[in-house]
């Protein structure tokens, strides 16, 4: 097993030792997970279906607690979740800005800030529409906006474009790399696609058996394709390690 155990300065998320388990004998979600997370790092958690990926995103996002072991998150923290989880009831405009207001901002901050995410997410001509009138992957450049919106140290995503075509998903996978280049957010997201972690992330951190299994730098230089050489190695040697 090989677990990045050396947290430093730098490290923004930190898991040491840590448990999750509904119930002790029979139900274990996570065992002995330790890893970290620096600033402004890209991360992609990959691993079976019931592996504990998507526990250890609830646990970083504060949506579930650890049974046993630390975790050292900042409090600001967003999150997209696969479905966009949008408010129905709502135009564009006000679902990017509901996470302001219940901040109680400024009503001209929540514009200026609101208007500067929809502009960046290319949703300037739909701010007035709702959820119902929408395709899936505009739904999820809303979820990503509003998330923004609240400018967070770490933005995490939960399979963000598993339900979506092939076309929409690599001009998601551009905007994600453009404003992860732009910002410097810190990034965790969770993937079933290991050509797509490969694409995007600097570290592929695997998951089996509810524990971490390995983890993966990935230094190829980007703009990344999938037909070079370099690429589909590092493709094959990750796929390996489902297997081991």
């Amino acid at each position: 097993m090989e677990n990045d155990l050396n947290s430093t300065n730098n490290s923004i998320i930190v898991f040491k030792d840590v448990k999750k388990y509904f119930n002790p004998e029979t139900d274990i979600a996570l065992n002995d997970v330790s890893f970290s997370v620096e600033r402004g790092e890209f991360v992609c958690l990959v691993g079976l279906s019931g592996s504990g990926k998507s526990t250890i995103l609830k646990i970083i996002a504060g949506l579930e607690k650890q049974s046993s072991g630390t975790v050292n998150i900042p409090p600001d923290i967003s999150m997209v979740f696969q479905n966009g989880a949008l408010f129905p009831w709502l135009s564009v405009f006000d679902n990017v800005a509901f996470g302001l207001r219940a901040r109680h901002a400024k009503e001209t901050f929540v514009k200026e800030e609101t208007q500067k995410y929809i502009e960046m997410m290319g949703l300037t001509l739909f701010a007035q529409k709702y959820p119902r009138e929408l395709s899936g992957g505009q739904r999820q450049r809303v979820g990503i906006a509003r998330a923004l919106a609240m400018n967070p140290s770490v933005l995490l995503l939960d399979e963000p474009f598993s339900a979506l075509d092939i076309k929409t998903t690599e001009e998601l996978h551009k905007d994600l790399l453009k404003i992860w280049q732009e910002t410097k957010k810190t990034i965790v997201m969770v993937s079933h696609s290991i050509e797509e972690s490969v694409l995007l992330a600097e570290r592929v951190i695997l998951i089996k058996n509810h524990t971490i299994s390995k983890i993966f730098p990935i230094s190829i230089p980007r703009p990344r394709r999938e037909q070079e050489a370099s690429f589909m190695h590092q493709i094959q040697e990750i796929r390996k390690g489902f297997f081991d």
